[in-house]
């Protein structure tokens, strides 16, 4: 990977603590391109954060560093403000990697923006979540584009990988090894995007048998009212929810991962 022109790593760094049943934002740290405005109170005692990004995308030689701490009790969700494009990238490539520690009878929703990785974009992503125990809440969202399509650049990036693992209690519950290199693989067909251009991967933490049952069947309800996607909902060993959603629109994507995360 190419150096990153302005010499040094973009961090961001927030740590979500709770007061008097309300969660506030406890520490923020950050360098250019980013900030983070003021945080949104909501009317559960719950807090949103929208990191700021002065920057018009991920370029080439670009290293970011997120971590995100929730400490017990607190309930923290973290959005974006725009859609993360990959720039075109001439031989060199980017990479972000981001932390999250969540306590317990605390909740993280990580929802940002869909990513556009532009034509001859190169792009690695490592996602690390530490889950106390069951009492830990966790929702995360994912959604790939094909690229601009508008620009006939579907898949004709070099490389889009993003690694998630979630670990419970220090067990690995859930690993998630997506490699897309268009080049070498086909991924209009089977087996990858099946002809759609965006795809979305959802992990939702279980709570128990019964309470899952009825989110499978609401999940699935919510799936099978929009024909114009194709997903599905599987229950892991340890009672979480992975959900996987095939479409051709970005904000179709969004408005169903809203539903689920509220079914």
């Amino acid at each position: 990977m190419m150096e990153n022109s302005f010499g040094k790593i973009s961090r961001l760094s927030l740590t979500a603590g709770v007061k008097e049943g309300r969660t506030f934002l406890k520490d923020a740290a950050f360098t250019a391109p980013y900030k983070v405005m003021t945080p949104f109170s909501k009317p559960d005692g719950s807090m949103q954060v929208m990191p700021l990004c002065a920057s018009a995308g991920i370029m080439s030689g670009d290293c970011q560093e997120f971590s995100f701490e929730v400490e017990e009790g607190a309930s923290l969700e973290v959005l974006s403000q725009s859609f993360d494009k990959i720039h075109k990238m001439n031989g060199g490539s980017a990479k972000r990697t981001i932390t999250c520690q969540v306590a317990k009878n605390a909740a993280f929703c990580y929802f940002p923006q869909p990513v556009i990785p532009f034509a001859g974009s190169a792009f690695d992503s490592r996602l690390e979540i530490h889950l106390a125990d069951d009492t830990s809440r966790l929702f995360l969202l994912e959604i790939i584009t094909s690229g601009r399509s508008a620009y006939h650049e579907c898949f004709a990036y070099r490389r889009f990988s993003s690694l998630v693992t979630i670990y419970r209690e220090g067990l690995l519950i859930y690993r998630d090894n997506t490699r897309y290199e268009p080049a070498r693989m086909d991924l209009s067909s089977m087996g990858f995007y099946e002809g759609y251009t965006h795809g979305a991967n959802l992990f939702l933490s279980g709570t128990d048998p019964e309470t899952d049952a009825r989110r499978i069947e609401n999940i699935w309800q919510i799936l099978e009212s929009q024909p114009e996607c194709e997903g599905g909902v599987t229950r892991l060993c340890h009672g979480d929810l992975a959900v996987r959603i095939l479409g051709t629109q970005a904000q179709k994507l969004q408005e169903l991962a809203e539903k689920i995360k509220a079914a």
